[in-house]
């Protein structure tokens, strides 16, 4: 019998932190520490996350997030950049291949997660689809933006859920991307974003029962609390990390 999805439902002030905890908690299924996880977890201030392989300068507007001391860090997987905070619900999963072998492959894996979502959100009088490789639409406008970081026995799918947008914050920290999906055209982030019709508590419970019917909440352990606090400390708070391109 399949082992319950672990629950992680625990939000850090510190984004450096909560972008720590994800990286650890792949690293504790890939080692077979925890149990395949799912993660919940929303930031109460803004800050602005950029794709690992992403040269900061074309992506953010970095003096203004300096003028108005909103943080930019760096994820450890791909994809483009992020605002974060009141708004946008984010879920986490570190799930290996030998439970879930539906993730085994890069494309497939996308397909089967955002494909779970899309049948979530339908039975919730909500149509949606996967648009590009990544990205989750409805009518044709960006509500969820996902990437992953892959091992050789789990990866780490994240995603954000938008279902608050601020446009006006949008434009201010993020510049409208060189490089964009077929799909986007040339829209600008209030013509290509939507939030979704939910609250946060409906959407939160409809990650939950789409992932982890069964799960409760429970903290870290003590470990990786341990490992996510160094490394938030000496990685992702560190320019040399997060201004490495």
């Amino acid at each position: 019998m399949m082992e319950p999805m672990r629950l992680l439902d625990i939000s850090y002030s510190d984004p450096a932190m909560n972008l720590a905890l994800d990286e650890v908690m792949l690293d504790s299924v890939e080692q077979g520490r925890s149990p395949d996880t799912l993660r919940l977890w929303e930031s109460a201030t803004p800050f602005v996350v950029i794709g690992s392989g992403q040269r900061y300068k074309e992506v953010v507007h970095y003096f203004n997030c300096l003028r108005d001391k909103v943080p930019v860090m760096r994820r450890c997987s791909a994809g483009g950049a992020v605002l974060q905070g009141p708004g946008c619900l984010n879920f986490a999963l570190a799930v290996t291949y030998a439970t879930f072998p539906e993730v085994a492959d890069l494309h497939a894996s996308y397909r089967y997660i955002l494909g779970q979502l899309i049948k979530a959100f339908k039975k919730a009088g909500i149509e949606t689809e996967q648009a590009g490789v990544s990205d989750l639409v409805m009518v044709n406008r960006k509500f969820s933006g996902n990437a992953q970081r892959r091992k050789r026995n789990a990866c780490l799918h994240h995603g954000s859920l938008v279902y608050h947008l601020d446009a006006a914050a949008m434009q201010r920290y993020l510049p409208e991307p060189k490089e964009r999906p077929t799909y986007r055209g040339q829209r600008t982030h209030e013509s290509f974003m939507r939030p979704l019709p939910l609250s946060c508590e409906e959407l939160r419970r409809l990650v939950l029962d789409t992932f982890a019917p069964e799960g409760v909440a429970t903290p870290p352990l003590p470990e990786e609390t341990e490992e996510a606090t160094a490394l938030a400390q000496t990685k992702y708070s560190q320019n040399d990390w997060t201004l490495r391109r």
